[in-house]
Formats: structure tokens, C-alpha cells, sequence
């Protein structure tokens, strides 16, 4: 895919997203299908920050970290959909490429940002059931507010670095990216210089990331698990099963497609199986929490019964 610069010398200044190449027919039924989906994910999103922060019962740090992610899904899949809608509708499809590294370094930070708070979420689950007596003394509001700030904040610092080096290489066509959003993957391809330091770095960097986050949780889920195992009460087992069987489930969306991708990007998976990997993580994954965590906590379910109860009363006034 690489071209010697010597070839063309003209720079890009914008690229072309071929998305899911189709008829103008099934471009309209995509578009339709993915504008529903996008809709649940920001309604059942919102509707878990709301409870949150208006529901005095969940002001704990659970729950507090809980409506964090789900504000953190709902800017997540902000980076991608509407560009992918709108693509769906147009011919040109382009984008230009101020635009589509910007949409590379949110998505990426956004998404390394989601797996520093599933390690906050293991961390404070951990605490709470392996450390029960130390818990308040430890989980501070002080404590709380530092980990949901460096959640938020350590993506973007950290994904600045490949996002500079990758936008440094040289484009001078072609200019095609066959996907639906601005993959680094593909980007990398399209350079007329080939940088092994570049692509070095960063799937080093992904590799770290990945992997050590995902022993860090998995690491604390075991020692909850030997933990709520020697627990003597069965709805104090019920109750932590419970909720480490909801945040493992989205552990497991997240980290299970993700590392398929990008652990080892050189390993050449097909375009299309890149495409449906890459729309599992950053489309379903974030339609899928909102039901994982309300549907197994009776508190949150309480939480919303209670925001749905509220807005019909509003509108029946």
C-alpha cells in the first residue's frame, strides 16, 4: 500500500471513508438502523448519568464512577456515528484530514480513558468487598474525585504521542481509506514513507495498554471472587455476584474486541472483519452497558423507575 515519494509529491489534504460500500437503498437502511442504535445508546446512557446525579442514593463511588462511564460512552460514540451517518447520505464521503485525526485522537483517548475506568471500577469493587472495614476510610470523596479526573484526563495524554507521529508521515495519495472511520491502522498504510519506529511505538504503547489493564482488573475480580466465595451470608454472595457479573460482562465486550484489533495490528485481518470489529467495540459495546448495569442492579433500576415515573407526571401536567 505504500508509495515511494517520489511518485507524487502533491500532500493530502483530505481522505475518502468507503464505510460499507452498498446501494443507495441499503445506505438509507444503514443509516436508518444505526441513527436507532445511536439513539438508545445516548437515551440509555444519559438516562444512567441522570439517575446518578439525581438520585441521592447512588452518591457512593460506585455509582458515582458508574454514571462517569456512562457519560464517557455517550462522548465515545459521539467520535464516530454522526460522521458515519452523515456518510451515509453523501457521495463524496470525504473528510479532511484536520478532521480525521481529530476523530483518531478522541476516539482513541476516549476509548483508552474507558479501560483506565474499568480498572477504577475493579479497583473500587475490590475494595469494597476484600477490604469492607477499610472501605469509607480509603474510597475518600477526595480519593473518588482524583480517580474520575485521572480516568478522564489520562487517554488524552497518553494518545497524544501516536497521534502526532502518525499525522508527521508523509501522504501523497492515494487517499482511500476502506473503513468507516479514521483507523491508524489504515492511515499507517496509506503513507508514502513506511516509519517502522512509528508503527513500533504504537503498538507497543497498545500492547501496554491493553494488557496491563486487563490484568489489573482481572487480577481484582480473582480476589473478589476468593473473597465473596468465604463471605458466611448467601444474599451477601447473591448481591456481589451481582455486580461483578455486570462489570465483567462489559469488561469482557470491551477488552475481548479490542485486543483482537490492536494488540497486534500488524497481523492482517481482513477489511471486513476489521470493519465489524471495530463497529462492535465503538457502536454495540456502548448500547449493550446501559442494559448489563440496570438490569442486574436493583438499585439503579429503582433509580430510573423513578426518573420515568417523574418525566410522565411532568408531561402529563
Amino acid at each position: 500500500m505504500n508509495v515511494s515519494s517520489g511518485e507524487n509529491t502533491n500532500p493530502v489534504s483530505h481522505f475518502i471513508l468507503l464505510g460499507f460500500p452498498s446501494t443507495p437503498e441499503k445506505q438509507l437502511l444503514y443509516f436508518g438502523l444505526f441513527s436507532v442504535t445511536y439513539t438508545l445508546t445516548l437515551m440509555g446512557n444519559a438516562a444512567i448519568a441522570c439517575a446518578v446525579r439525581w438520585d441521592r442514593r447512588l452518591h457512593t463511588p460506585m455509582y458515582i464512577l458508574l454514571g462517569n462511564f456512562s457519560l464517557l460512552e455517550i462522548c465515545y460514540v459521539t467520535t464516530t456515528v454522526p460522521n458515519m451517518l452523515a456518510n451515509f447520505l453523501s457521495t463524496s464521503k470525504s473528510i479532511s484530514f484536520v478532521s480525521c485525526f481529530a476523530q483518531f485522537y478522541f476516539f482513541f483517548s476516549l476509548g483508552c480513558d474507558e479501560g483506565f475506568f474499568l480498572c477504577i471500577m475493579a479497583f473500587d469493587r475490590y475494595l469494597a468487598i476484600c477490604r469492607p472495614l477499610h472501605y469509607p476510610r480509603i474510597m475518600t470523596r477526595q480519593l473518588c474525585t482524583g480517580l474520575v479526573i485521572f480516568g478522564w484526563s489520562c487517554g488524552f495524554i497518553i494518545f497524544l504521542t501516536p497521534v502526532v507521529l502518525i499525522s508527521q508521515l508523509s501522504y501523497c495519495g492515494p487517499n482511500v481509506i476502506n473503513h468507516f472511520m479514521c483507523d491508524p491502522v489504515p492511515l499507517m498504510m496509506l503513507s508514502c514513507s513506511e516509519d517502522t519506529t512509528t508503527q513500533l511505538i504504537y503498538s507497543s504503547l497498545n500492547s501496554f495498554f491493553m494488557i496491563s489493564t486487563f490484568v489489573f482488573i482481572l487480577c481484582s475480580y480473582a480476589l473478589v471472587l476468593l473473597a465473596v466465595v468465604r463471605m458466611p451470608s448467601e444474599s451477601g454472595k447473591q448481591k456481589a455476584f451481582s455486580t461483578c457479573a455486570s462489570h465483567l460482562a462489559v469488561v469482557i465486550l470491551f477488552f475481548g474486541s479490542v485486543m483482537v484489533m490492536y494488540v497486534c495490528p500488524g497481523s492482517g485481518h481482513p477489511v471486513e472483519v476489521q470493519k465489524f470489529v471495530t463497529l462492535f467495540y465503538s457502536v454495540i459495546t456502548p448500547l449493550c452497558n446501559p442494559l448489563i448495569y440496570s438490569l442486574r442492579n436493583k438499585e439503579m433500576k429503582a433509580a430510573l423507575r423513578k426518573i420515568f415515573r417523574t418525566e410522565r407526571s411532568v408531561h402529563k401536567i
